[in-house]
């Protein structure tokens, strides 16, 4: 039997002990609630704090740019920048107990060889940067050394020099494409080209470690998290870079032969649209943007725009053949100069009496005079709205800063504009937008929208493809075969027909020479923007090309182009491996009746 004396105690204990144990759960339960139900919150809040908490950001590496064989165009690379730190230097070579392994002197000897500077003037530098500041801890030893460069210094062992990573861009094919590549800033963003049109595509997506550290400054054991970067995507162009190269190269060559300002030479892929080819000169080098001019730094290609001239004379053609206002035996008499009703004067290239042109013939002698009077046959409106259909006064692809060219609307052409806009003048045009406009004639009549981006590859294996191009049947198939008839018979029976050939290709061509603005409302004299546009081979159309020269001076004619397109055909031709001809030319067509 428990007496009471006993029970006092026993009871006390009990209480004590129950007390003791919701302590504990109380202890147990908030623990759990620390550590596992809200650990992750209160990780975010010590990261927060400042002290306890750090957070380091993993940069990813920025997209390739290749060519359509993936040849890279733009990569991004690391290098390292070298330091030294001369108060550790000096600290390790003055302690006579623990003398380094290496001394200062030897060690500036293997450096100065690694980094490729002379030993005397690094152990100078190094002793000025002393004498300035005893406790320098820094001193540059070099920028952007290779990471065979940096193993080499990292492998000297010593204690007082070491390198910190960064990326760099660097374009492993130099001036190739660079106008259409671009180029990114110190920050490492896109700033013209492709590498500012495909900024989503290319740029990485920085990553972080964050961690937990003592009062000491060690990270705490288990307190990491990571998340890491994903480098930037891979963009493939539809240039082909061996093509490239060789374009710029010679219509470089050229456009200093013909001491024009400039030069380019732009490749459509006629059943694709693709551009293959956007050379120019002046060309850039995005590797060292100091090398070249401010002004080019961009794309005459896709920036520069100009009077098209007769090259136009085609779709004015397309408009009357495809309107039915017109047939290969219409004719018009024209002479080499005529003052119109409405009191425009027109003036041909060449003197010559009053002709009985067809409408094959004024395209083969170019006449302006004949293209006015045929461009009459249908309403001013219909005209207009051809040249829309074409892509006047329209971007191409949306290239960074693309010019649209500019096209007037039928209520500001005047009396001499009337007549004018029917051999390509009163409105401008770009490169690309004249090769669209041949492609749609050699692809029997359908405008494909051009493009110049094949795909996105994401690291993940993922393709983004851009949206499938526009198709639009601009002109009928039997008017883009009738007009593939009459450009053949240009590239025959015109006056650049020896020049232009090429053996084995049926080709078709215009030329043409337009009048540069003063910028005034006038014209320069004695200056001309002068091109020539083509189709190959005529019977299986594969390819257009344009090349322009802006102001040659040594031929001033569309004639300073033909050595260029010859020479520019020839080796797209030869580079898709394009059959020749098979059939011979039809007929020739008449030029007069």
């Amino acid at each position: 039997m428990t007496t009471r004396a006993t029970r006092g105690p026993r009871r006390r204990t009990v209480v004590a002990l129950a007390v003791i144990l919701i302590v504990l759960s109380a202890f147990v339960v908030r623990l759990v609630d620390i550590q596992v139900v809200s650990a992750s919150d209160h990780v975010e809040d010590s990261l927060q704090v400042g002290q306890l908490g750090s957070t380091d950001t993993i940069h990813g590496d920025r997209g390739s740019i290749v060519d359509q064989n993936g040849i890279a165009l733009a990569a991004s690379v690391k290098v390292y920048d070298a330091q030294l730190s001369p108060s550790l230097m000096q600290e390790l070579e003055d302690d006579e107990k623990n003398p380094p392994k290496v001394p200062w002197n030897e060690a500036s000897d293997r450096i100065a060889a690694i980094i490729g500077q002379d030993p005397e003037e690094l152990r100078a530098a190094v002793a000025a940067n002393l004498e300035a500041d005893p406790n320098s801890q820094y001193y540059q030893l070099a920028k952007g050394l290779s990471t065979e460069k940096y193993l080499e210094l990292r492998d000297l062992g010593l204690l007082y020099v070491y390198a910190k990573a960064r990326e760099t861009r660097v374009y492993p094919n130099g001036a190739v494409a660079g106008n259409v590549v671009g180029y990114v800033d110190s920050a490492g963003d896109g700033q013209a080209g492709i590498e500012q049109m495909q900024t989503q595509c290319l740029s990485p997506t920085s990553g972080e470690r964050s961690y937990l550290r003592g009062k000491d400054g060690v990270t705490i054991p288990g307190s990491e998290r990571t998340v890491d970067a994903v480098d930037g995507g891979t963009v493939t162009l539809t240039i082909n870079s061996d093509l490239q190269w060789y374009l710029q190269q010679m219509i470089a060559e050229e456009a200093q032969t013909q001491k024009a300002q400039s030069g380019t030479v732009t490749v459509v892929e006629i059943e694709t649209g693709k551009i293959r080819a956007a050379a120019e000169w002046p060309s850039l080098d995005p590797n060292d943007l100091n090398a070249s001019s401010p002004d080019d730094w961009g794309t005459k290609v896709f920036g520069n725009t100009f009077e098209p001239g007769s090259t136009f004379k085609a779709v004015t053609a397309a408009a009357l053949l495809d309107s039915g206002a017109v047939d290969m035996n219409t004719t018009v008499t024209a002479s080499s100069h005529e003052k119109f009703a409405n009191g425009a004067v027109i003036n041909d290239a060449f003197v010559h009496g009053a002709y009985q042109y067809t409408l094959a013939g004024a395209l083969i002698d170019s006449s302006n005079v004949a293209l006015s009077k045929f461009g009459t046959m249908v309403d001013p409106q219909v005209r207009y709205d051809y040249l829309e259909k074409f892509g006047v006064g329209q971007t191409t692809i949306d290239f960074p800063r693309e010019a649209t060219g500019e096209i007037h609307p039928v209520s500001e052409w005047d009396a001499q504009s009337l007549y004018t806009t029917t051999f390509g003048q009163y409105y401008t045009v770009t490169a690309p937008q004249l090769a669209n406009v041949y492609q749609a004639i050699g692809n029997d009549g359908e405008k494909i929208d051009i493009s110049l981006i094949e795909s996105c590859t994401m690291p993940d294996g993922t393709v983004i493809t851009p949206e499938a191009p526009k198709h639009e049947q601009v002109i009928k198939k039997s008017t883009a075969t009738t007009l593939q008839r009459m450009l053949e018979n240009v590239a025959v029976q015109g006056g650049l027909a020896d020049q232009i050939k090429i053996p084995g290709y049926r080709i078709g061509i215009k030329t043409g020479t337009a009048q540069v603005t003063d910028g005034k409302g006038g014209y320069k004299k004695g200056v001309y923007y002068t091109s020539m546009v083509g189709i190959a081979p005529i019977d299986d159309p594969k390819y257009a090309v344009v090349v322009t020269l802006d102001q040659p001076t040594r031929i001033t004619s569309s004639a300073a182009t033909a050595s260029a397109f010859q020479k520019a055909m020839a080796q797209v031709l030869k580079t898709y491996r394009v059959s020749p001809s098979t059939e011979p030319m039809d007929e020739p067509l008449p030029k007069f009746k």
